[in-house]
């Protein structure tokens, strides 16, 4: 087992449910996306059982393997996008790549791309061009903006979503407040996440009436989604006078204490009286503000004001006892280097530590969806560049002599 206890050393299967095969054993994708939202999207996919090829430029591979934070010459952020997959490195410019890399979608499942719209077309890989290799496959899609409009085509990276999306001006606090980005990539992450859990509604779809089908989305489509259940309320209503942006309070529920930071949240009635309790401010309870949910939101920023003032008197330590006891919801802030020490993240097993076969030793999230009867696993890091290539070949039907005749006219490129 190599897990938040322990590392494995050279197995290649990390996990108590090593040998077990994921939900998705059996399929196969065919990956040709870089970057972040579609690597984070086969990832959690190949996690899951499924046979991922990602398919990369044998000139440099995917842009992530040059980002920063790197060992032995693989960088973090490949390293946590890429894990389980095989690497073939394939010249999509030359006619001979082209042609192997349609062997292998013959064999597939899902083909997967994530290339400005019209350019998997004039590559020839486009929907029409894959699907008559195979028919049934299942054909994923994910563009920055859509694959209409006039921002179609043009790049596209994550503070581009946030700031199109309406997240940057949330993120603020209100439309009048200077717009504020979320401190990390979450438009990429997210459409990973949506694509995943797309293309396995795609997949059981194609398993009942037998027809594959071409899923598209886009980064913008899925901010807009996922900002409209908690934070467009006064969008929602069509002819409506509620005002389009009624400002939130410019207060973060993270609170200063005399020897660092707390997060405290509460909602309900029962839990603003338990609050009163522990922080010992009974008379808050009389307070004409305060009287209902409504009124302590619409007066907000008086509420956090006046727990701030109380709060900034005793240690983290000393507030977290007290709220706890008092069953008030409350958490530590920890920072990113506590955050994999902390009791709870252990005692979970959130993290997977290995030994990579050429990064060296790793910690890294495991899946976050626990599967009791097909388990996640990690079966192998992420690959080398052309790791895999000639084996990959090799099961599409390649000789050895072909192979090597390919690899000396640059159509491949191998680690070996």
């Amino acid at each position: 087992m190599a897990q938040s206890r322990g590392l494995l050393g050279s197995s290649r299967c990390v996990a108590l449910e090593c040998g077990m095969p994921g939900p998705l054993q059996g399929f196969r994708i065919v990956d040709v996306t870089a970057m972040v939202s579609g690597p984070s999207t086969t990832m959690l996919l190949a996690d899951q059982g499924a046979d991922v090829i990602k398919v990369e430029n044998p000139n440099g591979g995917d842009h992530t393997r040059a980002a920063t934070n790197q060992q032995n010459n693989f960088s973090a952020t490949f390293l946590n996008n890429n894990r389980n997959k095989r690497s073939l490195a394939l010249n999509l410019k030359h006619q001979d790549g082209i042609e192997a890399l349609m062997r292998l979608v013959a064999t597939a499942d899902v083909f997967i791309q994530n290339f400005r719209p019209g350019v998997a077309e004039r590559m020839g890989i486009g929907e029409e061009a894959i699907r008559a290799e195979a028919p049934a496959i299942i054909y994923v899609s994910i563009s920055g903006f859509g694959d209409r409009g006039a921002y179609a085509g043009k790049p596209v990276y994550d503070p581009l979503v946030q700031a199109m999306s309406g997240l940057a001006t949330v993120q603020a606090g209100s439309d009048e407040a200077r717009p504020r980005l979320v401190r990390t990539i979450l438009p990429d992450k997210l459409s990973g996440i949506v694509a995943a859990q797309a293309i396995a509604a795609a997949l059981l779809s194609r398993e009942r009436s037998g027809k594959g089908q071409h899923v598209r989305l886009s980064m913008l489509d899925t901010l807009v989604s996922f900002l409209w259940g908690s934070d467009m309320a006064s969008q929602t209503f069509i002819g409506s006078d509620i005002p389009q942006q009624e400002a939130a309070s410019f207060i973060d529920l993270i609170y200063e204490t005399a020897d660092g930071h707390i997060s405290v949240a509460v909602q309900t009635d029962r839990e603003w009286h338990a609050l009163t309790r522990a922080l010992d401010r009974p008379e808050w309870l009389e307070d004409e503000r305060f009287k209902t949910p409504a009124l302590r939101q619409k007066f907000i920023d008086d509420r956090l004001a006046k727990t701030q003032e109380v709060l900034a008197t005793g240690t983290s330590a000393e507030w977290l006892a007290r709220l706890e006891e008092a069953d008030v919801p409350c958490s530590p802030v920890l920072t990113r280097s506590e955050v994999i020490q902390h009791p709870q993240v252990v005692a979970n097993e959130v993290l997977w530590e290995s030994e990579h076969h050429l990064a060296g030793k790793l910690r890294q999230a495991r899946p976050a969806a626990r599967f009791s009867a097909t388990p996640t696993s990690l079966d192998r890091g992420a690959p080398g560049l052309g790791e895999h290539t000639e084996e990959t070949l090799a099961e599409i039907g390649y000789d050895e002599d072909t192979i090597a005749k390919m690899l000396a006219a640059g159509v491949i490129g191998s680690s070996g």
